[in-house]
């Protein structure tokens, strides 16, 4: 028999909280930036700030924010997530910056600098896309620290592999025989596809191509291109690795016909350590992308923002390692607009998450649909 379909339900507890607000910028998109645990049991978490007026809804066209637009900033938590010291930001990338001028500043890897340590909690690695995310001609860049987010070395370019075009997607695991993983989508040369692929290396130094994530060639049924996405295509990018307490590599990815709504995050399965992916289960029916994490007792939780009405933050909960999910758990739903979710979530404490995302307010006196976007989180405990 097909599984029990759950009607969505509210959280029973729960709690949210402002993480960085500022009235004047657009702050997002932690998801494809990061949220770590440290050696010293500090969380660092990073996300997009963008100077903002709020004037009309042409400031706020993604179309404009992602491409070459502000700056990638750490934030810190010494208490567990109780608070965030927004005054003391750690700058880590400006969206300006071009593959010319990384390449001026050094060379291609980290020969000179010596390998990453990937088994350390302390060593961060931070990957994106130079002019901007999937376009024809994006180059991956990568970025690392090794004292835990303080300090970072700089910018490198990864190889291309042969590929037309690359974009990091802030996806880094390192596998339990030390090999660090990192998702990448490949765009093709029209820019109106995208593959998830991975990346390897043992050192830090060296990285090449190790897989494709599942086998398809990123779109399905292909006939006009209307606006800024071919209709009737279905774009796949954005995975998110993680590996289970037995092994197993999962990979979310998202799924798209249309970036406001028409979305929903994907699951593929590898038992070889990444090497070869199977598709395993569609979690959410809208929604992506989104954040897994293993909890404590063995149960997979995956958080995304929900783009349609009502918009906000929700939940489901795997029993059996990703192959089948819950329902909906409704974390919020006061959403202005669909501009909101790339949530990075962390058993912060035995069986209790902390979801860090961007959010706007339905409750906010401002024409933009929705208020100021800011970086918000939730903990809650998935039951």
């Amino acid at each position: 028999m097909p599984p029990r379909q759950h009607a969505p339900r509210p959280a029973s507890d729960a709690e949210h909280s402002i993480v960085y607000r500022r009235e004047d910028a657009f702050c997002g998109w932690p998801f494809y930036c990061g949220l770590w645990r440290v050696a010293n049991g500090d969380l660092v978490a990073g996300f997009k700030k963008i100077p903002l007026a709020y004037r009309d809804m042409a400031e706020i066209s993604h179309d404009r924010l992602t491409y070459r637009q502000g700056d990638l900033y750490l934030i810190r938590s010494v208490d567990n997530g109780r608070t965030w010291n927004g005054d003391e930001l750690t700058h880590v990338h400006p969206l300006d910056i071009g593959a010319d001028e990384i390449l001026a500043r050094g060379a291609r890897d980290y020969r000179a600098e010596g390998p990453l340590e990937f088994a350390s909690p302390d060593t961060l690695i931070m990957t994106g896309a130079v002019p901007a995310f999937l376009k024809p001609d994006s180059q991956p860049w990568l970025r690392a620290s090794t004292d835990g987010g303080r300090t970072w070395r700089r910018h490198i370019l990864l190889p291309m592999g042969g590929f037309p075009a690359l974009s990091g997607c802030g996806s880094s695991l390192t596998r339990s025989d030390g090999m660090n993983l990192i998702g990448l989508a490949m765009t093709t040369e029209d820019g109106w596809a995208n593959r998830p692929l991975v990346y390897a290396s043992r050192d830090g130094i060296d990285w090449h191509f190790l897989s494709f994530i599942g086998t398809e060639d990123g779109t399905t049924f292909v006939s006009t291109r209307q606006g800024s996405f071919i209709f009737g295509a279905i774009g796949r990018f954005y995975p998110r690795l993680i590996e289970l307490s037995d092994g197993t590599i999962l990979a979310a990815v998202r799924a798209q016909r249309d970036a406001r709504n028409v979305i929903w995050t994907e699951l593929y399965r590898s038992a070889d350590g990444g090497l070869t992916w199977t598709f395993l289960s569609r979690i959410t029916d809208w929604g992506a992308p989104g954040d897994l994490a293993q909890l404590s007792d063995g149960r997979i939780v995956c958080v995304y923002g929900y783009r349609v009405r009502p918009p906000g933050l929700r939940a489901r909960i795997s029993e059996d390692s990703g192959a089948t999910w819950g329902g909906d758990i409704v974390l919020r739903n006061d959403g202005g607009s669909w501009d909101l979710g790339y949530p990075r979530i962390i058993e912060h404490e035995p069986n209790r998450l902390l979801a860090l995302y961007y959010m706007n307010l339905a409750n906010e006196p401002v024409r933009t649909k929705g208020g100021v976007r800011h970086i918000a989180q939730t903990t809650f405990t998935p039951d």
